[in-house]
């Protein structure tokens, strides 16, 4: 084989060779363009599936605090209007205390009921007299005096007042019949001893007021003794029957 004939064919297979490795060059580059693109198509329907469940989340998160804010301010409602109900339980319960106690007051000094307590016992004597000299009626205790300490105690509270053991009210009769007195169609001699039941501390110094009930009783002739007592029992009007 002569010299240029060598040098064609060797020319010929250099040029084979770099076909043959730019062929698979080109194999290796598309190979990897249609991979990455591949790949980045798929990152971006991630991306984009990731973007469309963050964006989902953030709308369920933001509807949850607006329902959040709606059940806060539901519930704020109903605990103010839970306090109105019991504020207004509280005053109707008091009102209801206030007019059981007024009740009760009412019928302690009406005598419709017993009434037990503590008080003072206050009782009224005729005074010694003699009876050729002086008048009677100077010494002797009338219902104007019962009636001055019974007012008196009234006054000063007394929940339930008794002579001689008869529950009086405010539209009993008392009158004086000579050395005795008549309540309510009952008729008691002397001594009569006036029963209150209240404060002690109260009712006793009413009683003792200087120029009061005591002093104007001593001043015609009757005979007072007061003493506190820690317990007094009074029966009800209807129980005297």
């Amino acid at each position: 084989m002569s010299k240029n004939q060598k040098a064609a064919s060797k020319k010929r297979g250099k040029q084979l060779l770099f076909s043959v490795v730019f062929l698979v060059l080109g194999f290796i580059l598309a190979f990897s363009y249609r991979t990455v693109g591949s790949s980045h198509k798929e990152l971006d329907e991630v991306q984009s599936e990731l973007f469309l469940q963050e964006e989902q989340y953030r709308e369920e998160l933001i509807e949850q605090q607006e329902r959040n804010k709606e059940l806060t301010e539901e519930l704020l409602e109903k605990q103010k209007e839970v306090r109105e109900l019991e504020e207004d339980f509280s005053s109707r319960e008091k009102n209801h205390a206030v007019l059981v106690e007024k009740a009760r007051d009412l019928r302690l000094l009406l005598g419709v009921i017993p009434a037990k307590g503590t008080g003072i016992k206050v009782t009224l004597e005729d005074a010694d007299y003699d009876p050729s000299t002086q008048n009677p009626n100077d010494y002797i205790v009338h219902e104007s005096h019962v009636l001055r300490v019974i007012n008196e105690l009234k006054i000063a509270g007394a929940q339930g007042i008794a002579i001689n053991g008869q529950r009086v009210n405010s539209n009993s009769y008392i009158k004086c019949t000579g050395p005795v007195i008549m309540i309510d169609g009952r008729t008691f001699p002397a001594p009569f001893t006036i029963e209150a039941i209240g404060d002690p501390k109260v009712l006793s110094p009413a009683l003792h007021l200087k120029g009061g009930v005591v002093d104007g009783l001593l001043r015609d002739n009757i005979v007072v003794t007061t003493e506190e007592a820690k317990e007094i029992q009074l029966s009800a009007i209807r129980d005297k029957a």
